[in-house]
Parts: structure tokens; sequence; C-alpha cells
């Protein structure tokens, strides 16, 4: 890294809450509203599912719905992108790279730390218990696992009654 360069920071997004947290969360500690100030240049990633991972295994027609699902996928990617964008803009940071990505989060995040070259890696928890991150698999615990930089992953605190 040339002198004065900044280190990436890359931050997984989809459209859930705890993934708006992980943002939230990350530019309450780690940005300012002065972008000198910040070591960090910041990268934000969505991981857009492809049409056929979407809607599964389907008979037949399920070609026919295709363009569908994909026009759908790509506003909920427009969609998620934008709040990123309102949620850095309302905490005074303007210096953030937005990019959608068709394909599986796993490899999508992986490959965005190796593009950007980044050094950490924030993805938030959805707080799943073990058999449902078995079931499901974990994008986090991928990513911790394959990620060549310091992977962060930011639990939103429960609610205590």
């Amino acid at each position: 890294m040339a002198t004065g360069e900044k280190s990436v920071m890359v931050v997984g997004i989809d459209d859930s809450e705890h993934s708006f947290y992980a943002l939230q969360w990350t530019l309450d500690h780690f940005f300012t509203p002065s972008p000198a100030v910040s070591p960090f240049r910041l990268v934000i990633v969505h991981a857009k599912p492809t049409p056929s991972s979407a809607i599964g295994l389907a008979g037949p027609g399920a070609a026919d719905v295709l363009p569908y699902v994909d026009v759908d996928l790509k506003k909920i990617a427009a969609r998620v992108l934008e709040s990123a964008k309102e949620i850095c803009s309302a905490k005074s940071v303007n210096d953030v790279a937005v990019e959608a990505v068709e394909g599986d989060a796993r490899n999508v995040l992986c490959e965005a730390v190796e593009k950007h070259h980044a050094s950490i890696l924030v993805l938030g928890s959805h707080g799943y218990g073990a058999i449902k991150r078995a079931v499901l698999g974990s994008v986090s615990d991928y990513c911790v696992h394959h990620a060549h930089c310091t992977v962060m992953i930011v639990k939103k605190p429960k609610i205590k009654h």
C-alpha cells in the first residue's frame, strides 16, 4: 500500500436489519464526518442472487418466470444499495463505493475482498442457531474461513425485557 493510501473496508449487506445495523455500527465506530480523518475507504457490497437460485428447483415453465424474478431481484438490489447510501449520508459519510454483484453471497464477498484489496470485511450476524446455520449455511462462517483479511461480525444486541 502506497504512503497515504487508505486501507479498504468492505461491508457486506443484504436486505436484513442485521446487515443495516452492522453498517450503522461500522460508520459510528470507524468513520467520522471528515473523510480525511477516517483511516478506511468504504466499499459496500450487495450479493444479488441469480434468478435460478432464487426460485430453486422448479418444474416445467420455470424458464418463463426467470425474467420476472430477475427484474424483482434487481429492484431489491437497487433498494438495498439506496438504503445503504442514505444511511451513509445521514452519518455524513459520502466517500463510499457501492456495488451489487450477482452470485452466491459467500463467493461475492470473498471476491470483493480480493478485488478491492480489503483489510477488513464487515458482516452482520443473523443470529441463527446451530441447526438453522447448518441447514442454511452461514455466509459469515464461510467468509471467516475463506476471506483473505480480517473478518468482523457485528451482532445486534438483544433487547432484555
